[in-house]
């Protein structure tokens, strides 16, 4: 998909605007008949209509692979004008400036070196599929512990979004204290799970800096610890 937005930006845009027309009258079928189409057949269009249409533009597999996230049948999905300037810009800014791969993450990291800045948002433990739901697949999580070392080893500065928590549960096993990094929490605002149950419960998302990254920002963790961290990421949203 990002590669027809980058180098094919007015084909993708033609196919999403006739398949957003014709959801017009019939939403919901519509968009499990797309999401099926999607799930066959691969193609780029069907899975931008999807993420324009999903709830909440959160991507959720099944067991099997396939896209299984519902509509958000309040909305019609980005209108296709919008997207059409969205994916004119995106294409103006990256075209012939970004190289793109669907790989192991491990080959990539091997590609880094300590001139980048790595972002990393692997899915977190507990949500793959063998621990419970959104992602197809999951990360062995003491291979992905060597691949941090040897990113600090190499001085290779990162930034890891990994774990969480809501209210005082946690997920998943802590990262090794001899990674050094620096661990920053962000309030994602309501749990969407619990507001379901009719509770009222916060959802704190953990962000993780590397050592080598603190050195070239010139920030210690003591600084860090008395800076306004973080804002709510829906700062202006409202509950009823």
């Amino acid at each position: 998909m990002w590669n027809e937005i980058i180098y094919n930006p007015t084909q993708i845009i033609k196919k999403y605007y006739d398949i957003w027309n014709l959801q017009i009258g019939n939403e919901e079928e519509y968009y499990y008949n797309v999401r099926t189409k999607f799930n066959e057949t691969k193609q780029p269009e069907y899975l931008l209509f999807l993420l324009a249409k999903c709830v909440k533009a959160a991507v959720r597999y099944n067991a099997m692979g396939d896209f299984n996230q519902s509509p958000d049948k309040r909305r019609l999905g980005r209108n296709p004008q919008t997207m059409r300037e969205d994916i004119f810009r995106v294409s103006q800014l990256l075209k012939n400036k970004v190289e793109l791969y669907s790989t192991d993450y491990s080959i990539i990291l091997d590609k880094a070196t300590e001139y980048d800045l790595v972002y990393m948002d692997p899915p977190y433990q507990g949500t793959g599929m063998n621990g419970g739901f959104n992602y197809a697949g999951n990360i062995d999580f003491d291979d992905f512990i060597i691949s941090l070392y040897n990113l600090n080893k190499k001085n290779i500065p990162f930034i890891l979004s990994f774990d969480g928590r809501t209210e005082n549960k946690t997920y998943g096993r802590p990262l090794p204290d001899g990674l050094n990094l620096t661990r920053i929490e962000i309030n994602a605002g309501r749990s969407t799970q619990a507001t379901l149950l009719n509770r009222k419960e916060y959802t704190y998302e953990a962000i993780y800096l590397s050592p080598v990254l603190l050195q070239k920002i010139d920030i210690s963790k003591p600084q860090l610890s008395k800076m306004q961290l973080q804002t709510n990421l829906f700062e202006f949203e409202t509950y009823g």
